[in-house]
């Protein structure tokens, strides 16, 4: 009994805010101690590129673009070897060598018994082979010029459409972004209704879960930027650019006032694809011309010192194909039905190039009527809808469904807005690469 009185008394003693939750102690104040220091929040200042600069780095570090020139390299390679002349061949000889009485072998024996041939011999080439094969080379450096030129007129197509989804998903986060800001307020003010009993509680929960779309279409907004961001990455070459890298400018309507006319007209100047199929006919005659100078056989020539008997002698030797069976005939053949498809195929990618300007121009026509449409007043229309709306609902004039709707109605108005903006600025990179250029008239 004394024992338990003890433990009790003990317990009694000891203080009162070991056991109380709800009032802790405030801890004591150290002033001497000094404060801890704050992390650095500063962040390396956002790397932001224009169309023009992303254009620069991808003509520069694009790998793909990168190999595709190489081939004008190793064409000009190919000159250097075409260009090249037949090497001189040496020979010699010695005969009557006392291989199996070495104890002939003697001074006497190397002067006047002994027989020694030494010889030079050169192939000249007959009917121009080598400025043939010259010219032939180069033609063929040509073509490979106006295609890699051409390749970088798709890659710079491809690049822009793709900056062009960058600055689309911007816009796109942007609106979501203002629509949660906005939408936001109206649910606290639709809080404030509920708990002044003018709200019942159901249209407060359906102003919420609209509230999740919003928060649930910035999410959405943000993941999509970061993946265009990734696809742009890829083109501009991820040693280029700097992880958190962004683009600069904005959906844009630049109006073009050229003629379906001049377009085909600067096009058939300036497309590189249309470019390299001329230049391939010029490359087919340039094979047809080294095939016929092939045809003709070369003339071998060698001259031959002898040393027999203690005589010094020399002798020319020539020898040459006779044309009588082989003229190259399978390979002229060959080369003019190659210049009859390299005809044809320009032919081709000329109707190509006059199809894909009207395509082009087409599109850039009737997405400058949408266009037109949205920034014609449908726009406005929508955002005035939505902005009495939401001042009658807030005053009580409307109902939730009303002001819902409006909502709705002019969030699928600013997107469609916004995609017809990004519709006309592709439609406008593809105009510029079926024509073949960036600068339009």
């Amino acid at each position: 009994m004394r024992k338990g009185m003890a433990w009790a008394a003990a317990l009694l003693a000891l203080p009162a805010c070991s056991f109380s939750q709800q009032n802790p102690p405030a801890p004591p104040v150290v002033s001497s101690l000094p404060a801890p220091p704050r992390a650095d929040t500063t962040q390396p200042p956002l790397t932001r590129i224009s169309l023009e600069e992303a254009i620069r780095l991808a003509l520069q570090h694009n790998h793909a673009l990168l190999a595709a020139r190489s081939t004008i390299l190793q064409n000009q390679a190919q000159e250097i070897t075409a260009n090249l002349r037949p090497n001189p061949v040496l020979s010699w000889d010695t005969q009557f060598f006392p291989l199996f009485n070495p104890g002939e072998f003697n001074a006497n024996y190397l002067e006047n018994q002994a027989q020694f041939d030494l010889g030079i011999g050169y192939l000249f080439e007959r009917g121009g082979k080598r400025q043939h094969r010259l010219q032939a080379a180069k033609d063929a450096t040509a073509v490979t010029r106006a295609q890699v030129t051409d390749n970088e007129r798709l890659l710079t197509f491809n690049l822009a459409q793709q900056f062009i989804n960058v600055l689309l998903a911007q816009s796109t986060l942007d609106l979501a972004q203002q629509d949660y800001d906005s939408f936001q307020k109206t649910v606290d003010i639709s809080e404030s209704r509920f708990k002044a009993g003018d709200m019942s509680e159901g249209d407060l929960l359906k102003i919420k879960l609209q509230l999740l779309q919003f928060q649930s279409d910035v999410f959405a907004a943000k993941l999509s930027k970061v993946q265009a961001l990734a696809a742009l990455r890829q083109y501009l070459g991820f040693e280029s650019v700097p992880d958190s890298y962004d683009v600069e400018g904005s959906l844009d309507y630049q109006p073009v006032h050229a003629g379906l006319d001049d377009l085909k007209a600067l096009a058939l100047r300036s497309r590189p694809d249309l470019q390299a199929a001329q230049l391939g006919v010029t490359a087919a005659h340039s094979q047809e011309s080294l095939a016929q100078a092939n045809g003709k056989h070369d003339l071998n020539v060698t001259f031959d010192y002898t040393h027999t008997n203690g005589q010094n002698s020399g002798a020319f030797y020539f020898n040459i194909d006779l044309p009588i069976f082989d003229r190259n005939q399978g390979e002229i053949a060959r080369t003019r039905y190659a210049i009859t498809q390299s005809q044809e195929l320009a032919s081709e990618a000329a109707e190509q190039v006059m199809s894909d300007v009207v395509d082009a121009y087409e599109a850039l026509r009737t997405n400058d009527q949408i266009v037109q449409l949205y920034s014609g007043g449908y726009a406005d229309a929508a955002k005035k809808s939505r902005d009495i709306t939401e001042y009658a609902y807030r005053k009580g004039a409307a109902s939730l469904l009303d002001f819902l709707d409006a909502e709705r109605t002019y969030r699928s108005n600013q997107l469609a807005y916004r995609q017809a903006l990004a519709s006309y600025m592709t439609a406008l990179e593809q105009t510029r690469e079926a024509v073949g250029t960036r600068s339009l008239p």
